[in-house]
C-alpha cells in the first residue's frame, strides 16, 4: 500500500513539475484570466461559479487554475497549483478589476453616472413588448429550422451556441437560447467592444470635437515620426504601430490585458515599424489607446466615464451594457462589454439605420458610411473598427454586410440590404460554427423585396 502512495505520489509531483516546466511563465496569465473572467460572470453575469468553470474557463491551459470565490467581497482568486495567485474585484458600475501584484489599489473611484428611465415605446425603441408583426416575406418554418441549426443537438458539445437573435425590419423574427441564457443574460462581446469605442469617437466627431484626419494625437509622440499618425490611421488599425496580438503566448496583448495597470499607455510607448496607411495591423492595443484619446478630450475623469452612456450606450436604451475597466479606471474599449443579445442587436440597429436612432440622429451618416469603408491592406475585410464582407468572407451573403466580431464567436451581423440584424454568441469560431452556412440559411428564408 505504502508503495502505491509514494508512487502516486511521485506521478502527482512529476505532473505539476510538467505542468510548471510548460506552463510557469504564462501562470500569470492564466490565472489572471480564469480569475477575471470567473468573476465577471457571477456578479456581472450573475450565472454560477459552476457554469463560470464548467464552460467559460474550460478550456486549455486556463482549465488548470484553480479559483475560489468570495461572495463578500465579491472576488474571485485563481491559483495552479498554489502558484501565480492572483485575485479578480467586482466594482459596481465597473466591471471586475484583475488586481496587480506591487500596484497600490484605490478604494476610492468614480462611478459612471447611468439613465435608465423607462421608455414607453415597443421594443426595440422602448421597454415595451414589441408588436406582433408577421411579414409575408418570412418561412418562419426554414427560418426556425437555420436558428436551430446553429445551436447543438441533444449530447453534442461543438457549436457551443448561447444566443441567437434575428431582427428583421425593426422586429424579432427568431430568438433562441441555450440552457442557462435567456433575453436578461449579459454575455461578454469581447472585440465586439471596439466597435462600441468605434461609435463614441462617432459621436465626438458628431460634436464636432474631433476629426478622423487630425494628427499629433499624443503629446509623447510630439518630437518624432508618429506625430504623422491620424485618427483614421489608429481606427482603421493601420498605424503602422508596433504590436503583437497572439494569445496563444505572452504577447503584447496578453501582457496588456492580464498584466498592465492601465491598458490605454502599451500601445502608446510602441516604436513605429511600418508606415501609416499601409500596415494593417489588427491591435487590442490601437483600441485602448482610443480610449485613452477619447479620455483626453475630458476635463474630468467623471466625465469621461459619463459620456460613453449618457451619449451613447444609454441613449439607444442598451441598459443591459456594462463596458468594464482597467485599474486605473479606463475602459477596456478593445474586450470588455458585457450586454444581452437583445442589446447587441440594438447597437446593429443604429448602424443599419445609418447613424438614426428613431428620429435622433446619434452618428453621421458620413460615419456609419466610412466604418463600412474597406481599409488598406485588408483585402477588403476591415473597416474603421468593424469588420466587412466586401472580399467576400461569407461567400454566401451580400457584400454589403458589415459586422461587430468577438472571440469564441460573437457577433453582430449588419446587412443593410436585406433589413436584417443578426446576432450569434457562443464558445466557438469557425470552423466548428460555419458563419457562412448560418447566414445562408437565415438569408434563405426571408424573400427579397
Amino acid at each position: 500500500m505504502k508503495k502505491i502512495l509514494k508512487g502516486l505520489l511521485l506521478i502527482g509531483l512529476l505532473a505539476i513539475g510538467y505542468v510548471a516546466y510548460t506552463y510557469y511563465n504564462k501562470l500569470d496569465i492564466i490565472t489572471g484570466y480564469a480569475s477575471k473572467n470567473e468573476a465577471s460572470v457571477i456578479f456581472l453575469a450573475h450565472r454560477t461559479p459552476v457554469s463560470a468553470e464548467n464552460e467559460d474557463n474550460n478550456f486549455s491551459p486556463i482549465k488548470l487554475a484553480k479559483t475560489t470565490v468570495n461572495s463578500l467581497e465579491k472576488s474571485v482568486t485563481a491559483t495552479v497549483f498554489g502558484l501565480k495567485k492572483r485575485t479578480a474585484v467586482f466594482r459596481e458600475g465597473l466591471g471586475a478589476v484583475l488586481m496587480i501584484d506591487g500596484v497600490k489599489d484605490s478604494l476610492k473611484y468614480e462611478i459612471p453616472k447611468r439613465d435608465f428611465k423607462f421608455k414607453n415605446l415597443p421594443y426595440p425603441y422602448g421597454d415595451n413588448p414589441q408588436k406582433d408583426t408577421i411579414f409575408s416575406t418570412v418561412n418562419y418554418r426554414s427560418l426556425d429550422k437555420a436558428v436551430k441549426g446553429a445551436f447543438d443537438k441533444s449530447g453534442e458539445y461543438i457549436k457551443k451556441t448561447r444566443a441567437v437573435l434575428v431582427i428583421y425590419k425593426d422586429q424579432i423574427i427568431a430568438e433562441k437560447y441555450s440552457e442557462g441564457f435567456d433575453k436578461n443574460t449579459p454575455i461578454l462581446g469581447w472585440s465586439m467592444t471596439k466597435s462600441i469605442t468605434s461609435a463614441v469617437l462617432g459621436v465626438l466627431e458628431k460634436q464636432g470635437k474631433i476629426s478622423v484626419d487630425q494628427t499629433n494625437l499624443f503629446s509623447e509622440w510630439e518630437q518624432d515620426k508618429r506625430s504623422k499618425i491620424t485618427l483614421n490611421n489608429l481606427l482603421h488599425m493601420n498605424s503602422g504601430l508596433e504590436w503583437d496580438e497572439d494569445y496563444n503566448n505572452i504577447s503584447d496583448v496578453t501582457k496588456m490585458l492580464f498584466l498592465d495597470k492601465d491598458m490605454s499607455r502599451m500601445q502608446l510607448h510602441k516604436p513605429l515599424v511600418g508606415e501609416p496607411n499601409n500596415s494593417w495591423n489588427y491591435s487590442s492595443g490601437t483600441t485602448n489607446l482610443l480610449s485613452g484619446f477619447i479620455r483626453n478630450q475630458f476635463k474630468t475623469h467623471q466625465e469621461y466615464l459619463d459620456f460613453w452612456y449618457t451619449a451613447l450606450i444609454d441613449k439607444i436604451g442598451m441598459h443591459s451594457m456594462l463596458i468594464e475597466t482597467d485599474l486605473a479606471g479606463n475602459y477596456v474599449g478593445s474586450s470588455y462589454g458585457w450586454a444581452t443579445p437583445r442589446d447587441w442587436v440594438k447597437f446593429g440597429l443604429l448602424y443599419l439605420h445609418k447613424g438614426n436612432w428613431n428620429g435622433e440622429q446619434i452618428l453621421n451618416e458620413s460615419w456609419v458610411n466610412y466604418t463600412a469603408t474597406p481599409t488598406n491592406g485588408s483585402n477588403g475585410q476591415y473597416g474603421a473598427h468593424f469588420w466587412l464582407n466586401a472580399g467576400g468572407v461569407y461567400p454566401n451573403a451580400p457584400k454589403d454586410l458589415f459586422s461587430c466580431n468577438g472571440y469564441q464567436g460573437q457577433h453582430v451581423f449588419i446587412i443593410p440590404s436585406n433589413d436584417l440584424v443578426i446576432v450569434r454568441m457562443g464558445l466557438t469560431e469557425a470552423p466548428e460554427f460555419d458563419f457562412d452556412t448560418f447566414l445562408k440559411d437565415i438569408l434563405a428564408s426571408i424573400k427579397s423585396n
